[in-house]
């Protein structure tokens, strides 16, 4: 009987599967990825408060595919803030902020997508990112990759900056808070405001010389206190607003001089 290299057998007919089927394709594909950039306990970060920046990055070179802003509007109130089935959409709305990254790769190829914003208030401005393998040709839209920004935009409204204040006399510091899309604050409102830590503070030389919880000043997100400061010379103000239960924070500051 004549012996059979069963190893050799085996190798011939991959090496004829492959010749039939060709050699496998390199060229790049288009990829769609539809980014939403969202305040945290709030709705999409849109035009109205400058929208988001938003970057996507090949995770393992760190080289740049596509890059651009977040712009629309903030989306229906109905649906990201009420409740819903599980499955059911929330963002994807006519007219919704998003972001649409059109990529060209060849191979599945993992992704770092990063988020800044809102782009309208520096000091309100926070990131985040998350990464996520994308297959060519294989488009990610409807919903979207989904980033949440934390935090609070704060305001300095009064007083404006290096304004003059009488030392020993009362004055007025007054804030505006909202949720990072820019939907309002007040107590019992749907960003309800009642939980909230408001506070301005004063320091000079990086010590604080003085701290006030602040009001609600009875128009919707603003909040208020009467301050007073002794001592005369250049002064640093704070307005920080807390709420610790769903991690949101934020600060805005000013200088006054003290006569």
């Amino acid at each position: 009987m004549k012996h059979v290299d069963v190893r050799w057998t085996v190798l011939s007919v991959f090496a004829l599967g492959a010749a039939a089927l060709g050699p496998r394709s390199l060229e790049a594909q288009t990829t769609r990825i539809l980014v939403r950039v969202t305040a945290h306990d709030a709705k999409i970060i849109g035009s109205g408060v400058g929208g988001a920046r938003v970057t996507v990055r090949d995770a393992t070179s760190g080289d740049v595919l596509a890059e651009g802003l977040q712009e629309g509007s903030t989306g229906s109130t109905e649906l990201i803030m009420g409740p819903r089935p599980r499955g059911e959409t929330v963002y994807d709305t006519d007219g919704a902020a998003a972001y649409v990254a059109e990529l060209d790769i060849r191979e599945p190829t993992r992704v770092l997508i990063e988020a800044e914003g809102p782009l309208g208030t520096r000091e309100a401005v926070q990131r985040a990112a998350k990464t996520l393998l994308v297959l060519p040709g294989v488009d990610l839209v409807g919903e979207g990759v989904v980033l949440e920004l934390n935090g609070f935009t704060v305001e300095l409204i009064g007083p404006v900056e290096g304004a003059e204040i009488e030392a020993g006399k009362p004055f007025d510091i007054r804030a505006r808070v909202t949720m990072l899309c820019g939907c309002p604050t007040e107590p019992g409102g749907l960003w309800d405001s009642s939980a909230y830590r408001i506070t301005a503070r004063a320091l000079r030389g990086g010590e604080v010389v003085g701290e006030w919880p602040m009001e609600f000043a009875g128009t919707t997100s603003e909040y208020t206190v009467s301050a007073t400061v002794d001592a005369p010379g250049e002064l640093d103000l704070q307005v920080i607003a807390l709420d610790p239960a769903k991690a949101n924070t934020g600060m805005a500051t000013g200088s006054v001089v003290v006569r």
